[in-house]
């Protein structure tokens, strides 16, 4: 098999579209490729997924313990496992590196592919290699693979500097194209599933990194032995009953969604019912609902054009439909969206308005606390520190003063900088993304809990045709 870490000196060198061009290319000679994705994104790994063809795996170091992301790694692999960094090599939140990515490279044994943006660099380039290298030794920096490279003669002379002064070959040489970059905002690239031309810009990038990148050469440097899977603890057993169906937003306003989360709701006995905000004018007949983190302001014409839809999803919030909202999600149950300028009228279950803001209000990693109100169904205790990520530029702002929540901050913003996880009826909405790992196993929770209310209103439906 083949493993690698598609890593940089330093962020926007281009080792994401790298990455999308290497799946693709990889791809279309017939490999299978596993896309993997340091830390906690979402929108990098939805083209990933596309490129390659299936569905890329997170690997945190922050949120995972060490032998959870060893299993989650070889437990997917398959021919050539591609993970792609976030940032540069040696950048992480801790000074002795432990969550970096050179650490993740270390635990999974990756031989190192790093793209160097080498815009204006000539000789320079061999003390970027050199240092790189004789800052960790157990690292190994299997290639280089040079971009934004300025022509023909300028990758001959990069060529011939780390040749003569370094070890390290040169993988590929990419010439800079306009052609090749994706369209950015504030959260990273613009979401594939956004772009109409997302696969003809695939395609693209996968044509010029099969010409430019010697495919051959990076199969040879990545061959690995396949990695064991470690024994870890497998999550809290949960009553097992029957299966029930939860309607989940997917479309071009909402997409972030964790490949592992949506094995694990249907791993709980869930049937998974994907449901168009912008497009369905009704709601598919469900036992639940799942809205997760997108981009709704940037569709809010649209999903407040589909009224009937909102007032359905209104009508059953209020009525007791089990639902979970992250995000995005949380965004579009409000009563409206303000973004430049204007004031957009959304689902209106949750009474608060979401007012966009030029500067992110949360970003990164949050610690919280459960509250005893919580009202999903567990077999012990609550975890006494709950880890998760947020990343959100609004604010839900004129909440009712008796609005009841499900966390305590201790580290991150959520809704109010003290409490996230909004309860209302059988709606919990927050602006933390959750993962299912260790002690947060959430979506094995919320099954239950759907289940649960299911089996109640069945219940109070007999007792009244009996009655009757």
């Amino acid at each position: 098999m083949n493993r690698m870490l598609i890593s940089a000196a330093h962020k926007s060198s281009g080792k994401t579209m790298v990455s999308i061009g290497l799946c693709a290319a990889l791809r279309a000679r017939g490999h299978v490729v596993q896309p993997f994705k340091k830390g906690p994104d979402y929108i990098d790994p939805m083209w990933l997924s596309q490129a390659a063809g299936h569905a890329c795996r997170n690997l945190d170091l922050y949120l995972m313990e060490d032998d959870d992301v060893v299993a989650a790694f070889a437990r997917h692999s398959a021919e050539v496992n591609l993970v792609e960094g976030n940032k540069g090599l040696y950048d992480g939140l801790a000074l002795d590196g432990s969550n970096s990515n050179a650490a993740l490279a270390k635990l999974l044994d990756l031989p190192v592919m790093l793209v160097i943006d080498a815009r204006g660099m000539t000789r320079g380039i061999a003390p970027l290699i050199l240092g790189y290298q004789a800052f960790d030794k157990d690292i190994r920096i299997a290639g280089v693979i040079l971009n934004n490279l300025g022509g023909s003669r300028h990758e001959a002379k990069l060529r011939a500097v780390i040749e003569h002064y370094t070890d390290v070959p040169v993988v590929g040489a990419i010439q800079h194209d306009e052609r090749l970059s994706i369209i950015e905002r504030h959260l990273g690239l613009m979401p594939s599933n956004e772009s109409i031309a997302a696969t003809a810009k695939i395609r693209q990038i996968g044509d010029a990194i099969a010409e430019q990148v010697d495919l051959d050469k990076l199969l040879t440097l990545s061959q690995k032995e396949p990695l064991q899977v470690p024994h870890v603890a497998e999550v809290v057993a949960m009553p097992v009953g029957e299966r029930v169906r939860i309607g989940i937003a997917r479309d071009r306003a909402f997409g972030f969604y964790y490949a592992d989360d949506l094995d694990a709701l249907e791993a709980a006995g869930a049937e998974l019912v994907p449901f168009d905000a912008l497009n369905d004018v009704h709601l598919p007949q469900v036992d639940g609902l799942y809205i997760g983190g997108g981009f709704p302001e940037a569709c809010a014409t649209e999903l407040e054009a589909n009224s009937s839809l909102r007032a359905e999803i209104r009508q059953a919030i209020g009525s007791g439909l089990p639902a979970y909202a992250e995000c995005g999600g949380l965004m579009y149950l409000s009563r409206s969206i303000s973004y430049e300028g204007r004031t957009f009228e959304m689902v209106g279950a949750i009474p608060g308005d979401v007012k966009m803001h030029a500067r992110p209000i949360g970003r990164g990693y949050v610690h919280l606390r459960e509250d005893e109100a919580h009202p999903w169904p567990r077999p012990n205790a609550p975890a006494k520190q709950i880890k998760a990520h947020e990343f959100h530029y609004s604010s839900l702002e004129n909440l009712p003063p008796d609005t009841r929540f499900a966390y305590h901050v201790e580290r991150g913003y959520g809704i109010d900088g003290q409490r996230d996880g909004l309860m209302l009826n059988n709606l919990l909405a927050s602006y933390t993304h959750l993962r299912t790992i260790g002690s947060c196993y959430w979506a094995t929770r919320f099954v239950a809990f759907i289940r649960r209310c299911k089996e109640r209103q069945n219940r109070t439906t007999s007792t009244n045709e009996k009655a009757i």
